[in-house]
């Protein structure tokens, strides 16, 4: 809640502040005020709308599924940034899964138990992982999608809540 404030004050302050320039009658500040910013806000839209749809196919897969702890665990890259999330869920199956939109180390995000995870969603399609509690909540997709795990059960169910396309491939956001 105090993130999505700090958003909303961040983008709606200028344009307060341009439009007491218009009423002040400093017409020459505010129309380089209100260019400056439009400038700046511009560069944001794209992770924003990014954010708004992300938000919302989170939102549905927690509604359509329930949480879920397993044991997982965190591989990272060469240079240290988190990989992927590997979760075991059968002897069998393991799935790999990566985070959307960035990678966000869960491991070190307010986590108690680093080696245990909740999962909520499909593990052939993704859903949503979030450190034991529920409290921090992020998108992972598979990390190599494949068409040929469509149909079955919960299919029908992944491809309501968005994770899953009309052409059987996984979502990529």
């Amino acid at each position: 809640m105090a993130r999505r404030a700090v958003w909303l004050w961040g983008l709606g302050a200028p344009f307060l502040i341009a439009q007491a320039c218009l009423v002040l009658g400093s017409l020459r500040q505010a129309a380089a005020l209100f260019l400056m910013i439009t400038i700046a806000a511009a560069t944001f839209l794209p992770w924003v709308t990014i954010a708004y749809f992300r938000r919302h196919r989170v939102k549905a897969v927690l509604q359509a599924y329930p949480w879920q702890e397993w044991p997982c665990r965190h591989p990272r890259y060469v240079t240290g940034t988190p990989a992927t999330i590997v979760i075991p869920f059968r002897e069998d199956f393991a799935a790999t899964l990566r985070i959307l939109p960035f990678p966000i180390a869960l491991a070190q995000v307010e986590n108690d138990h680093p080696d245990r995870i909740w999962f909520a969603g499909d593990p052939r399609f993704g859903g949503v992982v979030s450190p034991v509690g529920g409290h921090y909540p992020v998108r992972v997709v598979p990390h190599t999608p494949r068409r040929e795990e469509c149909g079955g059960e919960g299919f029908d169910l992944a491809r309501r809540v968005g994770l899953v396309r009309a052409s059987g491939k996984a979502t990529r956001t």
